[in-house]
């Protein structure tokens, strides 16, 4: 299956799209990216809006450990993946916090084109702790 979504992510050139980019809509709702370092890892990174009480932009970078090989489907990829990533949150009282991405995605067969849905926890450490989370539901374009 891993093969099946790079073999797709190539060009005609035959070079590999490893860079996405798409949008994320959920809490925060804002746009997301993605760079692929190796066949079953990724930076994924995101510039959005939280919505939920004080209204605040949310800045975050994960590193993403795929896991092509539990779900079996016929046409494309179906991985579920986890990492670990920092987030910066500016409001009232501006918040950094530590990551813990788990998530789903789908990697269609024709097309460079990522579906995800995650969810993370994340563990707030400025200025105070305390343990809060983001979830979305977003599409990414591959080039």
């Amino acid at each position: 299956m891993l093969t099946g979504f790079f073999a797709v992510s190539a060009n005609a050139q035959g070079t590999e799209r490893n860079k996405g980019l798409g949008a994320i809509i959920g809490d925060p709702t804002g746009v997301s990216a993605s760079l692929w370092t190796s066949g079953s890892n990724a930076f994924s990174a995101g510039a959005a809006w939280h919505f939920v009480g004080d209204s605040s932009l949310h800045l975050h970078v994960d590193y993403l450990f795929y896991r092509f090989d539990i779900i079996d489907v016929t046409q494309g990829a179906l991985p579920l993946y986890y990492g670990l990533g920092g987030r910066v949150r500016f409001d009232n009282e501006d918040k950094f916090g530590v990551r813990f991405p788990l998530g789903i995605a789908y990697h269609f067969a024709n097309d460079p084109l990522e579906i995800f849905l995650e969810i993370v926890p994340v563990l707030d450490l400025v200025p105070g702790t305390g343990l809060t989370g983001n979830s979305g539901i977003g599409l990414r374009y591959y080039f």
